[in-house]
């Protein structure tokens, strides 16, 4: 067995760092498969003021920079999985959600979670082709 690793482990500062044991992203194969994102700013770790709306983009643009780092970009998200710790707030999310990826439209699972990392009101993960393999 070769020692050099068949994945790639994706890191940026551009994103907050990982609060716990996993990667941002790992790179296998042509497919980039991301981490849930929170809606942290990246240079102070801490959560984005604001509501439901504020925190959907944080995550969004979270997710965003993690997918280029990984070497692919949102018009190449294939799935994402939206968790919310209130589903009475899916409209306000849809709306922000479908600006970020107009017009295309990965295929999603959307969900009520109990509770969310730090108790944030989303979190969002994707798995994504890499440009270089496309």
């Amino acid at each position: 067995m070769s020692s050099e690793s068949p994945y790639q482990i994706v890191s940026t500062p551009d994103a907050p760092s990982a609060i716990g044991p996993y990667s941002q992203a790992v790179v296998y194969n042509g497919t980039a498969y991301i981490s849930g994102c929170i809606p942290f700013d990246p240079k102070t770790m801490t959560l984005v003021e604001g509501g439901i709306e504020a925190q959907t983009q944080r995550a969004l643009d979270n997710l965003f920079a993690v997918v280029k780092a990984a070497g692919s970009a949102p018009s190449h998200v294939l799935k994402t999985s939206v968790f919310l710790k209130d589903m009475n707030d899916f409209a306000k999310v849809n709306a922000i959600y479908e600006k970020a990826f107009a017009p295309y439209k990965p295929a999603r699972s959307a969900v009520e979670v109990a509770r969310l990392p730090r108790d944030v009101l989303v979190e969002i993960e994707c798995v994504c082709a890499v440009k270089s393999s496309l």
